[in-house]
């Protein structure tokens, strides 16, 4: 079993106009948790190697990835670095983590677009765009890779287990 970790990678991409105000709020909380944040960005797949690399150097003991759409597209690739650097690796997505990775918690994307097919419909049933209210999320997901967790050495507490949605063994 891992000792908790105390050095926690974050990757950014610099093109996200909500990453910056993500990650004041990390540093922000970081020190009440005794934890130091190391943030990288990276927009482009040729930045990607060079982010882990450092996250290794610098000697991050755990990953945590924010929500992008570039990630999302690189989610197998990220998967691996996070394999070879063998860095637990927290997503917001399920993609990564039915790819191998960790953990992922976020909003199923498959009820939203099932929540935008709702909205389509009522457009084209004539009501106006401007009248249809702007709606959150309302269903989130914990998925959790068990094989993963095996694999790094880590024990996830059976009480994060009974929460999750989904174990993936």
């Amino acid at each position: 079993m891992r000792a908790a970790a105390s050095r926690i990678a974050v990757l950014s991409n610099p093109s996200n106009g909500s990453h910056a105000a993500f990650v004041k709020l990390l540093r922000a909380a970081a020190p009440a948790r005794n934890v130091r944040l190391l943030v990288l960005e990276a927009s482009a797949a040729d930045q990607l190697d060079p982010a882990f690399a450092a996250f290794t150097k610098e000697g991050a003991s755990a990953l945590l990835v924010l929500t992008d759409g570039f990630f999302l597209g690189q989610h197998r690739r990220l998967v691996e670095l996070a394999a070879t650097g063998r860095l637990p690796a927290m997503y917001s997505q399920r993609e990564f983590t039915e790819a191998g990775g960790l953990a992922s918690y976020g909003p199923n994307l498959a009820d939203m677009f099932r929540r935008a097919a709702t909205h389509v419909d009522k457009i084209l049933k004539g009501a106006a765009p401007g009248d249809i209210p702007v709606e959150q999320p309302t269903r989130f997901e914990l998925v959790v890779n068990a094989k993963t967790a095996k694999a790094l050495g880590i024990t996830i507490p059976a009480s994060v287990l009974l929460r999750a949605d989904e174990v993936i063994e």
